[in-house]
C-alpha cells in the first residue's frame, strides 16, 4: 500500500547506484571520499556509503553527529565553527568515543576550543575552514595562514587540515562550467597548503568539493578529501546543473491533487511545509521552473506555494484530475528532506517507512 500524501519517497536501487558510481568516481584520484550528511541525516545511509568506500561522513551540527555516532558511525567531520561552551563540551565527550574533527574559522573559536580541550585534559582535532569565494564562514584565504600559525600554537588542538566549501562558482560567480569551477578550487586549496607547509605547518588534509565540483577538483594534485552530498538523491537544481540526469534522482514527494479550480489549475496536498523554499525559481544561472520538476506533468509548474497548498499552473492538454497522485523532483532535496519527519524506502512496489534521525537537529 503506498504512503499517505504528501510524503517524501526514496528509491532505494538508485540511491544506491548514486552511492556507488560517486565511490567509484572518486577511487581512481586516490582521495578520501566524505559524504555530507545533511542530504538524508539517516545513519543507516551513512553506513551504506562507507561500505561502498567512504572513509567518514560530514555534518554541519553537533547534534547530528551525536545522532549518526549514538548509531555507530564513528569516523565525522563537523564542518562548522563551534564557539559556545555548551557545544564543545559536547565535543569534547563526543570526540572520546569516536574520531571527530571539528571545524575552526578564528581566533576566538580556535582559542575557545583550546581552553576547554586543556581544562578536560583531550586534544581535539580541529580543521581550518577557508572562503574561497562563498563569502559564508571561512578564514579569508590572504589571513589564513597566520591564523593556521596561531592554531599551531595552542594547547590541545592537532591541526588536520584546510577545508573549503564553494559551490558552482568560478571567480567569484555562479556558473555551469563545473570544471573549470572545480579545477579552481582545488588549486587554490592545493597552494594555501604548500604555503603553510612551507611555513612548518603540517597540513595533512586538504579537503574540498561539493556535488557539483567535488570530482573536477578531485583532479587536482594536492587534494585529498572530497565532501559531496546532495549525489546521495539528486534533485532539480543538479539536474538543472547538468551533474545529474532526471533518472539519477532518487528521492521525489509524492502529492494527490486535491482541487482543480480551473482549466489552467490543480492544487495539490503539499505547500512550504513540505517542500523547500531556499532555492527561488528563476535563481541565475539555473532558471529554474517552479518549486519542483512534475514527472507525470512535464508541461505544469509548481507556480506556487502556501503552507498546506501547492498550486500548479497546467498546460492545456493536462488531464490531471481530482484524486490523481503525481511525484515532484524539488529543486533542493537537502532542505525538503529537512521538512519532514520520516521518509519511504521504495523496493519495487513495497515502501517501507523510516524516522529522519538526525531531522530538526539545529543546535
Amino acid at each position: 500500500m503506498q504512503p499517505e500524501t504528501p510524503c517524501l519517497i526514496v528509491d532505494t536501487s538508485i540511491m544506491r547506484n548514486n552511492i556507488q558510481t560517486m565511490a567509484d568516481k572518486a577511487k581512481p584520484y586516490g582521495v578520501h571520499l566524505r559524504p555530507h550528511a545533511k542530504t538524508h541525516k539517516l545513519p543507516s545511509i551513512a553506513r551504506e556509503q562507507m561500505d561502498a568506500g567512504a572513509i567518514g561522513i560530514t555534518v554541519a551540527k553537533i547534534s547530528e553527529a551525536e545522532v549518526m555516532a549514538n548509531h555507530g558511525i564513528d569516523n565525522i567531520f563537523v564542518a562548522y565553527p563551534l564557539v559556545t561552551e555548551s557545544k564543545i563540551e559536547r565535543t569534547i565527550q563526543l570526540s572520546r568515543r569516536i574520531h571527530l574533527i571539528v571545524g575552526v574559522d578564528s581566533y576566538v573559536g580556535a582559542t575557545q576550543l583550546s581552553v576547554m580541550a586543556q581544562k578536560n585534559n583531550c586534544t581535539l582535532h580541529v580543521r581550518l575552514e577557508i572562503d574561497t569565494g562563498l563569502k559564508r564562514t571561512g578564514a579569508q584565504y590572504e589571513q589564513a595562514l597566520q591564523l593556521a600559525q596561531y592554531i599551531q600554537g595552542l594547547a590541545s588542538l592537532q591541526l588536520d587540515g584546510i577545508f573549503t566549501f564553494r559551490g558552482a562558482l568560478l571567480d567569484g560567480l555562479p556558473t555551469l562550467d563545473l570544471q573549470s569551477a572545480g579545477i579552481q578550487e582545488g588549486t587554490l586549496m592545493v597552494k594555501l597548503a604548500d604555503e603553510m607547509r612551507a611555513q612548518g605547518i603540517p597540513i595533512h588534509e586538504v579537503s574540498v568539493g561539493s556535488t557539483p565540483t567535488g570530482i573536477y577538483a578531485a583532479a587536482v594534485k594536492g587534494i585529498t578529501e572530497i565532501r559531496p552530498g546532495t549525489y546521495v538523491f539528486y534533485d532539480q537544481m543538479q539536474t538543472k546543473l547538468g551533474v545529474s540526469a532526471l533518472s539519477d534522482c532518487a528521492a521525489h514527494i509524492m502529492a494527490t491533487v486535491i482541487s482543480r479550480p480551473s482549466a489552467e489549475y490543480a492544487i495539490i496536498d503539499g505547500g512550504s511545509k513540505t517542500f523547500a523554499t531556499d532555492v527561488q525559481p528563476g535563481t541565475h544561472p539555473l532558471q529554474l521552473q517552479g518549486f519542483g520538476y512534475i514527472l507525470e506533468e512535464p508541461g505544469a509548474v509548481l507556480e506556487r506555494l502556501s503552507e498546506e497548498h501547492g498550486i500548479l499552473r497546467l498546460s492545456p492538454q493536462s488531464s490531471l484530475q481530482i484524486g490523481d497522485r503525481i511525484r515532484i523532483i524539488p529543486n533542493h532535496i537537502c532542505s525538503t528532506l529537512n521538512l519532514h519527519n520520516q521518509l519511504y524506502f521504495k523496493n519495487s512496489d513495497q515502501f517501507t517507512e523510516h524516522p529522519i534521525l538526525a531531522r530538526g537537529m539545529l543546535e
